[in-house]
């Protein structure tokens, strides 16, 4: 019996232990921790060392070093302008339709649609400020108010948060890379959506945010101020001043009905007007005489644009100038990421990441993340533009230069610097529409504070870290995920909500309601499965009696990389062959070309991202 006993554990274990391919794993001590993708990797410095080279040489690499440095300055000054004219452009597409979609009032009541045409509009101008200038225009005309207007503001908190996502698209080459920088750039997404989920039925029960402001704006005797200070700007301005410059009050003036404005173009043509005003000028009306002021403006001199005396509509011109600035936007990130990964190496490398990435000693570890905050919104404050600030250290969480956990409370201090400037602008609106116009500013102030403290302050609620890390991961492995997650999220959606809230207040709930019900019925499913899975049903303690397509995304990869085998029939082809399997068909050459026996597409990848376990897989090249 005993005999027996040994004879069925031994059988118990060979039938349920996988077979070990030698013995000698068995008496090893155990194996190695695999490798985190998120430990930032070690920046190898692989030239001749300082003590190693000879005063020619020491003069030669700092020459260089210099040189390097100038270069990337210049880069970065070429970024920045880039993304100004990015945001022209845009303004040139679809600036008017953007005035136009503030003129829908009865849609606008509706807290739901308001968020989402913030969200659309700060997309179509590409720049929060703009849009929530607007706004600001709007409420000071008596057109919106206030109450009606802060669902709006929370848009424009999420539409500026799409252009690092799409920064991060441009280091799609490197899995790793790609995989830090897109979590990175989302970490900021997931904070605006989650705070918007949270704070917006927050503020529709409550009005906390309005009636907070309205005693801060009540309490203080704030008077009206000076403009608020251009600072970058006036580095910038010269050169893109020389190619494009808009007059923003026209979509300010359609949104508030001007009938004018519509018929205007944005493009400037003159930069120097005056008004003439001519007062008591008769009006016969009925046997009656009126007295009315008329203004007349004389334009003094023309502006320096290269477009001034272009005969093409704005549409015309905005397509042209978005070519154009994408493609500087993303030959300067790749030139930047290149000199960055050259100059960060070695001792360079070290006490740069040393510095960004270290916490204070203990008792003061929580200061680090609070420092980083205040770091982020002055330099946003400095830039003038959270997007032109999340996009700059994307790169940098990509090459491995600052983690995620050091990115995020930047992005949130960007979020702080972005709404100082709106507060100083604010400030120096006239006396009868200060009021109004500072209240909005500090909505947008409170905002991104009350996010701040419902997700930074307590360290097992930064939920966007933990969300963005797994978004990092899907889109490493399915790099096609992260296209249609900017489409999903910054289109997809937007765009059904403003269109169920045309169709009217009954349609929008009728569709959001079962689908919020729905969400919420996975995710609890999803909590208890990887938690509670004895309380579940057999049935539901995984979700394989579903198709596969409905919970995995290996369908879906198969479908989109063959769709684009045949789009990329140019493409080099290779085979990727599983670990263990040897069947697969060699690989052919004709007229020196490399030939597969099943056409697929390179993976291009790094050699430790193992490729599902099938012989032979299409994968996607680098985006």
């Amino acid at each position: 019996g005993f005999k027996l006993r040994i004879t069925d554990e031994l059988l118990y274990y060979t039938v349920c232990m996988a077979p070990a391919v030698s013995t000698v794993v068995l008496i090893q001590p155990g194996p190695e921790r695999e490798e985190d993708p998120w430990d930032l990797p070690e920046l190898q410095d692989t030239g001749v060392k300082w003590a190693d080279l000879d005063t020619k040489g020491k003069v030669l690499r700092v020459f260089i070093s210099v040189l390097k440095l100038v270069t990337l300055l210049g880069l970065l000054y070429l970024f920045v302008c880039s993304l100004d004219i990015l945001s022209s452009a845009f303004q040139l597409v679809g600036g008017k339709a953007a005035g136009d979609i503030f003129q829908e009032n009865d849609v606008l009541s509706n807290p739901l649609a308001g968020l989402v045409i913030g969200v659309l509009v700060t997309l179509l101008v590409q720049s929060s400020s703009t849009s929530s200038s607007i706004v600001v225009s709007m409420v000071s005309s008596g057109l919106l108010q206030v109450p009606t207007a802060v669902p709006i503001i929370m848009g424009t908190n999420i539409g500026t948060s799409v252009t690092n996502t799409v920064v991060a698209m441009t280091q799609a080459g490197d899995r790793s890379k790609f995989r830090r920088a897109f979590a990175g750039a989302t970490v900021h997404d997931f904070f605006n959506w989650l705070s918007v989920l949270v704070l917006l039925p927050l503020e529709v029960a409550t009005g906390y945010l309005y009636r907070l402001t309205e005693v801060i704006v009540r309490t203080f005797n704030i008077q009206t101020g000076e403009n608020a200070p251009v600072l970058l700007n006036v580095i910038t301005d010269p050169l893109t001043h020389s190619i494009i410059e808009l007059d923003e009050s026209v979509i300010s003036g359609i949104a508030t009905g001007d009938p004018e404005a519509k018929n205007k173009s944005l493009i400037r043509t003159w930069c120097s007007t005056s008004t003439n005003t001519v007062t008591g000028i008769n009006l016969k009306k009925l046997h009656n005489v009126l007295l009315k002021n008329v203004s007349e403006t004389i334009n003094i001199h023309k502006c320096h644009h290269i477009f001034v005396n272009a005969n093409l509509p704005d549409i015309a011109v905005g397509l042209i100038l978005l070519a154009l600035s994408l493609f500087v936007l993303c030959a300067c990130l790749i030139c930047i990421v290149k000199l960055l990964n050259s100059m960060l190496k070695g001792q360079v490398a070290a006490v740069i990441k040393k510095i960004i990435n270290t916490d204070f000693p203990f008792p003061l570890g929580f200061v680090t993340g609070y420092l980083a905050i205040m770091v982020g919104a002055a330099m946003t404050f400095i830039v003038q533009s959270s997007s032109v600030f999340t996009s700059a250290i994307t790169p940098l969480v990509g090459i491995g230069v600052i983690s995620i956990e050091r990115a995020y409370p930047l992005s949130l201090g960007s979020n702080i610097g972005t709404t100082t400037t709106a507060i100083l602008a604010a400030l120096a609106s006239p006396g009868e529409t200060l009021t109004n116009s500072l209240q909005i500013a500090l909505v947008h102030l409170f905002f991104n504070v009350s996010g701040i403290v419902l997700w930074y302050v307590l360290p097992f609620m930064r939920v966007p870290i933990m969300l963005a890390k797994a978004l990092g991961n899907v889109t490493a492995r399915y790099r096609w995920f992260a296209i249609f997650y900017i489409i999903f999220c910054f289109f997809f959606i937007p765009l059904l909500v403003f269109g169920l809230s045309l169709a009217g207040l009954p349609a929008l709930l009728g569709v959001l309601v079962p689908v919020a019900l729905l969400l919420l019925f996975v995710i609890i499913i999803n909590l208890m499965q990887s938690r509670w899975p004895q309380h579940l049903p057999n049935r539901l303690q995984s979700w394989d009696f579903l198709p596969l397509w409905a919970h995995s995304l290996e369908p879906w990869d198969r479908m989109v990389t063959a769709a684009t085998a045949r789009c990329c029939c140019c493409c080099k082809c290779c085979q990727v062959i599983a670990p263990g399997d040897e069947e697969a068909g060699p690989v052919e050459k004709k007229d020196g070309v490399e030939m597969c026996n099943t056409p697929v597409l390179a993976n291009g990848g790094e050699g430790k991202e193992r490729a599902p376990p099938t012989p032979v897989i299409l994968k996607v090249t680098a985006l």
